[in-house]
């Protein structure tokens, strides 16, 4: 078991932690309003199969690179569950926002939030304990480009620093090639602390939304 608490260590967790980042709990769940709502995924229910084939669509197959069986989402799962180091989550929406009230609530996207200092990504900036970081696959299309994953965005990140009051900045790790995300997260108030390779095959862009302006990092 690596310090983190996880059985074996995930893509990209950290397995030689200081003390006082070992220690940090996992990341509280934020609470979201309707329209949206959001729950962690079941790895006994059917989220390892509703995984594996939204991460086959084309558009998150080339940006996750996670095209895994159901047995394999299970499996990574159970390890995200066990440790500390970051939750899997299913977000749903309340389609009546979109006019379409027939559709009721649908499942449509993907997220972890995760112990950035816990993360490769902890390495590269003045990482704190208690940072959280977040990715987001947003599978359902129809939602895409009207608004309502920027909107999201926004809202996510005053509901983490209400549920962790601990918690002094979200982070977000995007591809530095990918201009849409990068455009939602600077309306949603994350300012750019710069491009880093964090691998040779990955270059990202670093941004921070801090609960404080003195507590953006460097």
């Amino acid at each position: 078991m690596n310090p983190a608490g996880t059985p074996t260590a995930l893509p990209r967790e950290q397995t030689d932690l200081p003390a006082e980042t070992a220690a940090a709990p996992a990341p509280v769940l934020p609470v979201f309003a309707a329209p949206f709502s959001l729950r962690l995924a079941d790895p006994d229910g059917t989220d390892p199969e509703l995984l594996a084939e939204w991460m086959t669509r084309p558009h998150l197959l080339e940006t996750w690179e996670q095209d895994w069986d159901a047995q394999r989402r299970r499996e990574n799962f159970r390890a995200q569950l066990a440790g500390t180091y970051s939750r899997p989550c299913i977000l749903s929406l309340d389609f009546a926002v979109l006019g379409e009230p027939e559709l009721g609530v649908r499942d449509i996207a993907y997220l972890e939030f995760y112990r950035a200092a816990k993360d490769e990504i902890g390495r590269f900036y003045d990482s704190d304990p208690s940072d959280i970081g977040f990715h987001i696959a947003t599978a359902d299309t129809a939602v895409i480009g009207k608004g309502i994953m920027s909107a999201w965005i926004s809202t996510m990140v005053t509901a983490v620093f209400a549920a962790d009051p601990h918690c002094r900045r979200v982070m977000g790790d995007p591809d530095h090639r990918n201009v849409a995300i990068a455009r939602s997260l600077t309306k949603a108030g994350f300012q750019l602390v710069g491009e880093i390779d964090v691998r040779p095959d990955r270059r990202i862009a670093l941004y921070a939304a801090s609960r404080m302006p003195a507590d953006l990092p460097a």
